[in-house]
């Protein structure tokens, strides 16, 4: 494995929560960090210049959906992620295990065998192959293929998660060999303290550029997901970044950062955008009601953007009830940035010392 290409400089902390400075070979991403999910390459209804122009750092996109169409060997002909997308910032790949797991696939202690949700053909994943996909994709940061079993699970199930994850990392790491190129492990364990203790100890003693903290928020409570958070962010590193998979919502969110946690992804605020849901510093605004048909209020008169201010809740409205695209459009740009907005405000409260306050504020407004 080449050295590591990251290291989390921590600029300031309030309690668990930290905030800091990432320094890549590509440049430097400030945490906390929120990743806006790109599955094919693209974050929906958003461009490169959208992206840019919202201050996005790091994008997501999907290793399974890609390996499938166009293909890796596509991807690296047309110059690796990077030149493909149009987008300078830093991008990151998931292994494709969350994705294939979803689709009940032959697993076993090599890998996992599968069908491909475009075409029906069968392919087959290991972490060998996970490295060399995510290797000719050309990402900032691939993570390990890991084993993330739904919540809840039976013991047995977790265990031999546990057991697999940690065998393939240490595979993963024995042949990624791309420069430039950061490898993050993974952690699982389910809602288990003890196992995740343990699935991050063995994480961390086979070295990896950063860490990710995977099977949480798939089916558990809030109750039960952070304390195996915490469980596993104490055996952590405090010289790489943490990454809770697939999380975005606001409590969840400065939960996770009064862990210690420093980056995240969920495909929350351009999905919501889809199904005419607003975010908004007083809460979620459904414009599926009736009662939005009429307003002439802007889509959030808070928000600094253009887009935010300039078009009514009754237009957009019209537009999602119409099917108009643009409809889609404008609400992903608005809660992209807004979440963007959300991330900043954290960091800016680690700083003055107050995340506290802002945590306690976060809970009062978004709880149910």
């Amino acid at each position: 494995m080449t050295p590591a290409p990251i290291v989390l400089h921590v600029a300031a902390t309030d309690g668990g929560a930290r905030a800091g400075l990432a320094r890549t070979p590509r440049g430097e991403i400030r945490t906390p960090c929120f990743m806006p999910v790109g599955t094919r390459g693209a974050v929906k209804h958003l461009t490169a210049d959208d992206l840019r122009d919202l201050g996005v750092q790091v994008v997501l996109a999907n290793t399974y959906h890609l390996m499938l169409r166009p293909g890796a060997d596509v991807v690296a002909t047309l110059g690796g992620l990077h030149r493909f997308m149009g987008f300078d910032g830093h991008v990151l790949t998931d292994s494709g295990g969350f994705q294939v797991f979803s689709l009940s696939p032959k697993v076993d202690d090599d890998g996992v065998t599968f069908r491909s949700v475009y075409d029906g053909s069968e392919h087959r994943l290991t972490p060998e192959t996970a490295i060399a996909i995510q290797e000719a994709l050309g990402a900032d940061i691939q993570m390990v293929l890991d084993v993330c079993p739904p919540l809840p699970s039976p013991p047995e199930v977790v265990r031999l998660a546990v057991e697999r994850t940690a065998m393939w990392a240490a595979r993963a790491a024995a042949c990624h060999r791309r420069e430039g190129q950061a490898l993050f492990g993974i952690v699982q364990g389910g809602a288990d303290v003890a196992m995740r203790s343990e699935s991050a100890r063995r994480t961390v003693e086979i070295g990896f550029s950063g860490y990710g903290i995977g099977g949480l928020s798939v089916g558990e409570t809030r109750e039960e997901m952070l304390p195996a958070l915490e469980a596993a962010t104490n055996e952590l590193p405090s010289d790489r970044p943490r990454y809770l998979m697939g999380v975005g919502d606001p409590q969840s969110l400065v939960d996770a950062v009064a862990l210690g946690v420093d980056l995240f992804d969920c495909v929350l605020p351009s999905r919501l955008g889809r199904h005419r849901t607003v975010l908004t510093d007083d809460g979620r605004i459904n414009l599926r009601n009736a009662r939005f048909a009429r307003d002439d209020e802007p889509i959030d008169a808070s928000a600094p953007s253009p887009v935010s201010s300039r078009y009514s809740r009754g237009y957009v409205r019209h537009l999602l009830a119409t099917d108009e695209p643009t409809g889609r459009r404008l609400l992903t740009l608005h809660n992209v940035g807004w979440l963007l907005r959300f991330v900043d405000r954290m960091r800016r409260a680690i700083e003055d010392q107050r995340f506290e306050a802002f945590r306690r504020s976060v809970h009062e407004t978004w709880g149910t």
